[in-house]
């Protein structure tokens, strides 16, 4: 069994970070100690993802963190490598994973993963009219953030659902104990569930400014102010 089971799991390196990334989210690391720039460097060579993973315990830099068992398998989009060696590396969230057995024998750690399996989305009015809600909620939110009447914003929703409430998700201002639990549920309509009271909390506390500046940075490719 055990074997069996060994020949199903990718060999993935990680990186441990105090983030929670998101399948088709971006992010930008400044990569700066040794062994992360050797690992980045093979990843691009080899064009392989590596895995990004939130701390349980221990340091960012220096030593071994301990990590939670669920992440995010991240291609390299781009690579700004300085004269020092430091490189800011975009990456790009493609699928989750699961860690099945740590190697803290290299330089960085290495996990034995297997694919975590979302549920299959079922398609009825109910999940619809959840679908619709989040989307029409989530609207708000971003036109109170943006708080000009002369802005006019549009916003290109992925059509399935599971991406929506992926996308959804890593723009809410949320604690990292949240989105890891976002990240770790396999069931697309729960997690819209969870995501509908969290947006309308975030309605409520941005009511009283009266705008939010945004700078490009908050900027996905699928809003598009005018």
């Amino acid at each position: 069994m055990e074997t069996r089971m060994a020949q199903h799991l990718e060999e993935l390196p990680l990186f441990p970070l105090h983030t929670v990334l998101f399948p088709y989210a971006s992010l930008l690391l400044h990569v700066f100690e040794d062994r992360y720039r050797q690992m980045v460097n093979q990843c691009i060579e080899f064009d392989q993802p590596f895995g990004v993973v939130l701390i349980r315990n221990g340091p960012e830099v220096g030593g071994i963190a301990e990590p939670y068992m669920v992440g995010t398998a991240v291609r390299v989009q781009r690579v700004n490598t300085y004269d020092d060696g430091h490189m800011d590396v975009n990456v790009r969230g493609e699928r989750r994973f699961r860690v099945r057995s740590l190697d803290d024998s290299k330089q960085y750690l290495v996990g034995q993963v297997e694919p975590v399996v979302e549920c299959a989305v079922e398609e009825d009015p109910r999940t619809e009219a959840l679908v619709m809600d989040v989307r029409e909620s989530f609207r708000v939110l971003i036109e109170g953030m943006f708080g000009r009447p002369d802005y006019n914003i549009q916003i290109l929703y992925p059509s399935d659902p599971t991406a929506l409430s992926f996308v959804v998700a890593n723009y809410l201002t949320l604690g990292n104990i949240e989105k890891q639990r976002l990240l770790e549920t396999t069931d697309t309509v729960e997690r819209l569930v969870e995501l509908k009271p969290l947006i309308e909390r975030q309605i409520i506390e941005a009511k009283p400014r009266r705008y939010y500046k945004l700078t490009r940075q908050h900027l996905e490719d699928w809003i598009y102010p005018n």
